[in-house]
């Protein structure tokens, strides 16, 4: 069954609202094994709605609508259905029962606006919305599923389990699960990693194979149709296999597992502490270290030293080694780590300097320096990062993690 999503809303064209509501469906959508093709966002215009409402019943076996539901003029969803379908507007006076005795509870006067929350298309069944006052829509139209719910998230998630997905369960009656898995892997960029699964992408549709990057690593993402999650697994598992043949050490997490989490975990078993001396990321390291519960075992804290005289003064960079080498030095980067290595009592400690841009200061936009020590060695590199500012200081952010789990692990990269 193909399915597809379309959200309604101005604001979500102008980037005013998130639409989390997407990746949300689209998740699932993917777990009932159902095939979605499209997803696609129109604006509270009427003519447009109805033109996006039309093509998705040329290529969709279901479509979804999410907002335009609401008491104002400008959510007109259940009018462009109407419009989309050729079918009348209807009034449920059950229905503005239930609206008027939802203001009644609240001890507020009731909008008559809030009538038009009543109306529904001739021949569709209208959902109990237990959170809020808009119901939402069902009908079958030419042989295509439609559903219409409101666009508030906590509304959507519990009329999508109550209405939605056990309507499609039943429509399919495949009972296919489609299920992923995700191999993360660091120290290749998405083209090295497109050319070395080259043919195993090209060869395979079930399982298939796709790369996603995001800051500092690509993700391999293998995914299988079949009647169960574990059928699904036993066709993953060869290609799992091959993709880790090929990719190596560069693999260092598969699905949910997190970069920060390995570390962690790793640092713990050793009974080791971390801490972390920021010029460029500026806290962006510890950040991450920080995010996970019961991180205090391990992460004492961070030295956020921008500007030179804080590193000189707080970490005790000697000024020689600023003079010979630069502020965004490798050299400079060990004195740092050194530094918070002392100032913050920790068994490991890394450290970032460098130039994020636009400006040149002395190095390129994109150099940065890292380094890392641990009690069984320190090492360092000089680095470009690819991108805008923000992209510099996000990559610098987990590369020095990365570097951080091979020291810990003593799998020291080269110089």
């Amino acid at each position: 069954m193909i399915v597809e999503v379309l959200a309604v809303g101005t604001e979500l064209l102008l980037g005013q609202t998130v639409n989390t509501n997407a990746a949300y469906l689209g998740e699932r959508f993917a777990e009932l094994g159902l095939d979605a093709h499209y997803q696609v966002v129109v604006g509270d215009n009427h003519d447009r709605m109805v033109d996006a409402i039309r093509t998705a019943f040329e290529r969709a076996d279901a479509l979804i609508i999410t907002g335009g539901l609401g008491p104002t003029q400008d959510d007109i969803t259940r009018v462009a259905i109407c419009e989309a379908t050729g079918r009348r507007m209807l009034f449920s006076e059950e229905q503005a029962v239930r609206l008027r005795s939802f203001w009644d509870r609240l001890g507020r006067p009731f909008p008559e606006s809030n009538l038009c929350q009543a109306e529904y298309p001739e021949g569709a069944e209208q959902l109990v919305n237990p959170r809020g006052t808009a119901p939402g829509l069902f009908l079958e139209h030419d042989g295509v599923l439609l559903f219409a719910l409101p666009g508030v998230p906590a509304e959507l998630y519990g009329m999508l389990d109550d209405h939605v997905l056990p309507r499609l369960r039943a429509a399919t009656g495949t009972g296919e699960v489609l299920v992923s898995r995700v191999l993360r892997t660091w120290g290749h960029g998405e083209s090295a990693v497109a050319d070395l699964l080259d043919d195993l992408y090209r060869a395979s549709s079930n399982p298939s194979v796709a790369f996603l990057a995001s800051a500092g690593e690509v993700k391999v993402r293998l995914s299988a149709k079949a009647s169960s999650e574990t059928d699904a697994m036993a066709l993953i598992g060869p290609l799992e296999e091959e993709v880790r043949r090929r990719m190596g050490e560069s693999v260092f997490a598969t699905d949910d597992e997190t970069l920060e989490q390995i570390l962690l975990d790793e640092l713990r078993v050793r009974g080791w502490t971390i801490g972390t001396a920021e010029s460029v990321t500026s806290g962006m390291v510890a950040a991450r270290l920080s995010l996970l519960p019961g991180a205090s075992e391990v992460f004492r804290g961070s030295v956020i030293a921008y500007a030179s005289d804080v590193k000189r003064d707080t970490l005790g960079v000697p000024s020689e080694t600023i003079e010979a080498y630069g502020v965004i030095g490798a050299e400079t980067a060990v004195a740092m780590a050194q530094g918070a290595a002392d100032v913050l009592d920790v068994d490991v400690a890394v450290a970032t300097t460098g130039v994020a841009g636009p400006d040149y200061l002395g190095h390129p936009a994109g150099t940065v320096a890292v380094a890392v020590r641990t009690p069984l060695d320190t090492r360092s590199r000089l680095l470009r990062m690819p991108g805008d500012r923000e992209r510099v200081r996000a990559y610098a952010t987990t590369t020095v993690l990365q570097l951080a789990r091979l020291g810990i692990l003593g799998e020291w990269w080269g110089e």
